[in-house]
């Protein structure tokens, strides 16, 4: 016979209402583990909760909206972050002069080669998972680049004298851009030559991308010059291969919405057409301001079927990149989202590049002194011989319309500074990226 104590049907009851409770709870907590608020960062914490003075983020500031009165630039976004708290966050200027639209904080731009580290953190997700290791040879991933040839000379016809490879490519190479290859963007030489005449960076997709290149010689033999390449497109079709996804698909599942970066992308929401910032450059005949044109001869930023470039094809807001950059300082993670681990993060911002080698040197310029090449971004490994103020291992690196970053591992700061310009400056323009630099370090508590 079942004895109950007085009220027992009561104490049931709250231990089955306590016990709902605990899994409600747990519930929410994981469904937060899914769904964390990745709002951050809307504004700017202030000068003080990040550390700094309020004059220096004042000048910093007025320097900035300078810029932009001064029409270096039509428009600016710029944030700075230290200790996880947001210094400044402000926008000056205009998105569109000819459309009045205002630059705000959440506008969207091209940053062009500012998608380079974003393809890196991809490619060493997958080394994470040991699908490559630095020392293989890129042919064991491409094939289709294991019989390349090497030229040597040229003449001024065009009529290459080419010799085989003396070993293949690494994938260390091809993450410092000393592999060999060419990318077209610029250089007067038949490779580069090729790169433009079969238009490779207007390919249709990544496969048809290593068709149209498989057979351009390289610029020089592995590993015997710095020379800035195709060689991070050829990284996301690796990305493809490896993961057996698209790569922008990759993208978005295993970085953008872990990280809550749902403005990034290879191609803008017809949507969110108003917040895309055009881009300009200074007319000297007209002595202002004039709108560039998009080019006739690649799909338009609102066509999702634009080539998924890993060198250069992403869109993205202020917000989204100060998030992937906090998670870089986080070491891998953020609001409970790892990307990567701090020993991929650790590998990346360390210089590669052979012994002597520095960034942008050749067979006949020793390079930018103290600074070097990681995966996907340059180091400066000695700030003393680069003279910067900037913290050793630094890391950083641009986009063409001029958008630029860096990363100060030591004061565990970064900046973002986003525009849109292409194609000339204003005679006697101000050097953005040395007045937002000297205005930071001169601040008393990083001294």
């Amino acid at each position: 016979m079942l004895h109950r104590t007085p009220n027992s049907h009561l104490l049931t009851k709250k231990l089955w209402q306590s016990v709902a409770a605990l899994a409600v709870t747990a519930s929410m907590a994981f469904a937060q583990s899914l769904y964390a608020d990745t709002s951050w960062p809307l504004k700017a914490d202030g000068a003080a909760a990040a550390g700094f003075s309020a004059d220096t983020i004042e000048r910093l500031d007025a320097a900035m909206e300078k810029i932009v009165s001064d029409q270096d630039v039509a428009g600016m976004v710029w944030l700075l972050a230290k200790d996880g708290k947001i210094a400044t966050f402000d926008s000056a200027g205009m998105a569109s002069i000819e459309d009045n639209r205002a630059m705000e904080l959440d506008a969207l731009f091209r940053i062009y080669s500012m998608t380079k580290p974003v393809t890196g953190v991809a490619l060493m997700m997958l080394h994470e998972q040991g699908l490559w290791d630095f020392d293989d040879p890129v042919s064991k991933f491409v094939p289709e680049l294991a019989n390349l040839q090497v030229m040597v000379r040229h003449n001024e016809a065009g009529e290459m004298e080419l010799v085989p490879l003396t070993r293949q490519p690494t994938m260390r190479e091809l993450l410092n851009h000393s592999a060999g290859f060419g990318y077209g963007l610029s250089g007067n030489d038949p490779v580069n030559n090729m790169f433009r005449d079969r238009a490779v960076l207007a390919a249709t997709d990544l496969n048809d991308m290593i068709a149209r290149l498989a057979d351009i010689p390289l610029l020089f033999q592995p590993g015997e010059q710095w020379y800035y390449s195709v060689a991070v497109d050829i990284q996301g079709y690796i990305v493809e291969k490896l993961s057996g996804q698209r790569f922008g698909e990759f993208l978005d599942d295993k970085i953008f919405s872990p990280l809550g970066m749902n403005d990034t992308a290879f191609f803008v929401q017809e949507s969110d057409r108003t917040r895309f910032a055009d881009v300009y450059r200074w007319d000297r005949e007209q002595n202002k301001l004039m709108r560039n044109e998009e080019r006739p001869d690649r799909p338009s930023y609102f066509d999702s079927t634009r080539l998924e470039s890993g060198g250069g094809g992403l869109v993205s807001s202020t917000h989204d990149y100060a998030r992937f950059l906090q998670m870089f300082i986080n070491g891998g993670e953020l609001d409970g989202a790892r990307i990567i681990s701090q020993q991929s993060i650790d590998a990346m911002r360390v210089n590669t590049l052979r012994d002597g080698l520095l960034l942008r040197g050749t067979d006949t310029s020793p390079g930018q002194a103290g600074q070097g090449f990681g995966v996907d971004f340059a180091v400066i490994f000695d700030p003393a011989a680069a003279n910067s103020p900037q913290g050793e291992g630094t890391y950083y690196w641009s986009g063409a319309a001029g958008t630029w970053f860096w990363i100060d591992p030591v004061h565990d700061m970064y900046w973002i500074g986003m525009i849109q310009s292409q194609g000339g400056n204003r005679p006697g323009a101000a050097n953005m990226r040395d007045i937002a630099v000297d205005i930071i370090y001169a601040d008393p508590s990083l001294n």
